[in-house]
């Protein structure tokens, strides 16, 4: 079932979106060659408990497997749901941190990925795709369109690249739970899929690869890597479908002001 949200609900979720920028931001800080990823969602669990809500993804449940952690951080050939722990990022390392904030009865949940150093031009150049990817399919987020608009977008935009667009992990609904109806792929033809009405809120979240769009999964159950193990982005906003058009409830606002400033940062 997809349920619509109120402007009152739209506004605890931006909210929460507003904690999860942040929080974001406090773990950019910290990226730098020899820090490793338990090191990273540490940052994260205190920075969100700190602000009186709770991390989203702590003690998420799949089947009979919890997640233990508050970030889901994946690196170089890990598309998406890495575990942190003793893995110490090194140079030219790319890095996506997916986080999400519950609190007043609302989850908000985003994801962004940053070059450390030196990043070859190739990788450097799938993160600003499906940046602009992600854009490109959120615009699309309007009254009367249908999630199939959303997921062409995203497709047609990251394919005239040859970059292989994951089929198995999908976007999705948000609100009093993380993960809600309908399902927003990253791939689909215009006019097809469940019609966005003024109300909704989905994730879109373009999951990119540099090279073909298969991929494994690790024997911890959680971990996914692209099959031919080169690289893999993933960008994501939390969306409100509004009155006058899309609205983003998540924010890459204070992302963007660590990246201006550091000089060990991919700005892209």
């Amino acid at each position: 079932m997809i349920y619509l949200k109120s402007p009152e609900e739209f506004a605890i979720i931006q909210a929460n979106g507003d904690i999860l920028g942040r929080c974001h931001a406090e773990v950019a800080k910290a990226l730098k060659p020899g820090v490793t990823t338990l090191e990273l969602d540490k940052i994260a669990y205190a920075f969100i408990s700190d602000h009186q809500a709770h991390p989203s993804f702590l003690n998420y449940q799949v089947g009979d497997k919890k997640y233990a952690y508050s970030l889901c951080i994946s690196v170089n050939d890990v598309v998406v749901h890495g575990l942190p722990g003793a893995l110490t990022l090194k140079e030219g390392d790319i890095i996506s941190i997916d986080g999400g904030v519950y609190k007043n009865g609302f989850h908000a949940d985003s994801a962004y990925t940053y070059g450390i150093g030196e990043v070859k031009p190739e990788v450097q150049k799938l993160l600003q795709v499906t940046k602009e990817s992600l854009y490109l399919g959120l615009n699309q987020a309007q009254a009367g369109k249908r999630v199939g608009d959303v997921a062409h977008a995203v497709q047609s935009y990251t394919e005239s690249f040859g970059y292989g667009v994951v089929r198995e992990l999908v976007g999705h609904g948000v609100g009093k739970s993380l993960h809600e109806s309908p399902e927003v792929p990253n791939y689909g033809r215009r006019g097809d899929g469940a019609k966005l009405k003024e109300g909704m809120v989905i994730a879109i979240e373009p999951m990119i690869n540099l090279g073909k769009r298969q991929i494994t999964v690790d024997k911890d159950g959680w971990t996914i890597r692209t099959q031919d193990r080169k690289a893999s982005a993933h960008f994501e906003h939390t969306v409100g479908v509004g009155k006058d058009g899309p609205q983003i409830l998540t924010t890459f606002s204070y992302i963007e002001e660590v990246l201006k400033t550091s000089t060990g940062l991919l700005n892209i």
